[in-house]
């Protein structure tokens, strides 16, 4: 029963849903901590989707290209 409040407190159940506008889209997971650090990197092509969750290793995500981009606070777009 302990692991599982401590497992509860770990990251948050923040999803996010990243679509690609162009091929070529990349999404970096960035560590938490003292000092950030690129954790994980995708590279998605036009039109495929990418649904990634912050978690207690990751704590920020950079998106670089023409993307939109799904979060509880609603939708934003990437690129030029």
């Amino acid at each position: 029963m302990e692991e599982e409040k401590t497992n509860k407190n770990l990251g948050s159940n923040e999803y996010v849903a990243i679509k690609a506008l162009e091929d070529g889209v990349t999404v970096i997971g960035v560590t938490r901590g003292t000092e950030n650090k690129f954790l994980h990197t995708e590279k998605l092509d036009e039109g495929e989707v990418w649904l990634a969750q912050f978690t207690e290793n990751i704590s920020a995500m950079k998106i670089r290209g023409k993307a939109e981009i799904y979060t509880e606070f609603g939708e934003i777009r990437s690129g030029k």
